[in-house]
């Protein structure tokens, strides 16, 4: 059976860690085989705010992204229509896996290397919206982990039954 925090403390008032909680529930006889976090795969995503928005010199639904991560700014060839310099949205970098399971690399689109992808929320398993960009808090720092800055962690206890 599986349980995550989320849905335990909606039933049950839990004042303790999710690790606590699988080994007390391991020493009452319930045995708790695998703890992970639900938002896991965000690890390698990070916010990236957009400082700015240039044409593809060879693709005219592509645009070259300058996105600023705090400690580096990456380019990044995105044809999402709401791209815009001042925004912030999540940008996975290369090694991050997605939801579906795909690992992003590296690429070169028509002649250009993007440095990794700037998100949305389909995209991230966080919503169904796939328009766009997911705009994200313009008070975020870039370059801040991602499942930091939404504030999303749910672990999850895969108990044997």
């Amino acid at each position: 059976m599986k349980a995550s925090m989320s849905w335990l403390t909606a039933y049950a008032p839990v004042a303790m860690a999710a690790a606590d909680l699988a080994e007390a529930l391991t020493m009452a006889g319930l045995e708790v085989e695998a703890l992970w976090d639900r938002y896991e795969y965000l690890k390698g995503m990070r916010v990236g705010r957009i400082v700015g928005v240039a044409p593809h010199p060879d693709a005219d639904r592509l645009r070259l992204c300058e996105v600023d991560l705090g400690d580096r700014r990456a380019t990044v060839v995105c044809g999402a229509p709401n791209a815009a310099a001042g925004m912030n949205a999540p940008m996975a970098l290369p090694g991050a896996v997605f939801p579906d399971g795909k690992k992003l690399q590296k690429s070169v689109i028509r002649g250009i290397a993007s440095d990794g992808m700037l998100c949305s929320e389909a995209e991230l398993g966080l919503g169904a919206d796939a328009s766009g960009l997911m705009t994200l808090d313009a008070s975020l720092r870039p370059g801040q982990d991602l499942a930091e800055a939404l504030g999303l962690s749910d672990p999850v206890m895969e108990i044997g039954l």
